[in-house]
C-alpha cells in the first residue's frame, strides 16, 4: 500500500533518522523523499510502501505518532489514494 508521510516542526537533528528507522521497523520502504528547512521549520514529505503483512496502516500510524511526540514534530500518514482524491476536489 502506497502512503504519503508528512513531517513538520522545529528543525533539530535526528528527525529523518528517527522517522526512517520507525518505518523500517514496520517493514515499510521509502520510495521517495523531499525535505526542506525554511528558517527554523523542518518540512519533509515521503512516499512510502507499507507491507500490510509486516504492519498494518493503523499500527504504522500509531508508531509514527509516538515518534513525532518524542521529537516534538507533527507526523501525518495518509493512504496515497486518499491523498490524491483530496487534491482533486
Amino acid at each position: 500500500m502506497k502512503c504519503v508521510v508528512s513531517v513538520l516542526g522545529k528543525d533539530r537533528s535526528g528527525i529523518v533518522a528517527a522517522v526512517a528507522t520507525a518505518l523500517a521497523e514496520c517493514g515499510a520502504n521509502i520510495d521517495d523523499i523531499s525535505q526542506t528547512i525554511l528558517d527554523d521549520i523542518f518540512s519533509m514529505t515521503m512516499l512510502t510502501t507499507l507491507d500490510p503483512e509486516a504492519a498494518g496502516f493503523n499500527s504504522v500510524q500509531e508508531r509514527l505518532e509516538r515518534v513525532g511526540e518524542g521529537l516534538g514534530v507533527q507526523i501525518i500518514i495518509q493512504r496515497e489514494d486518499v491523498f490524491q482524491m483530496m487534491h482533486k476536489i
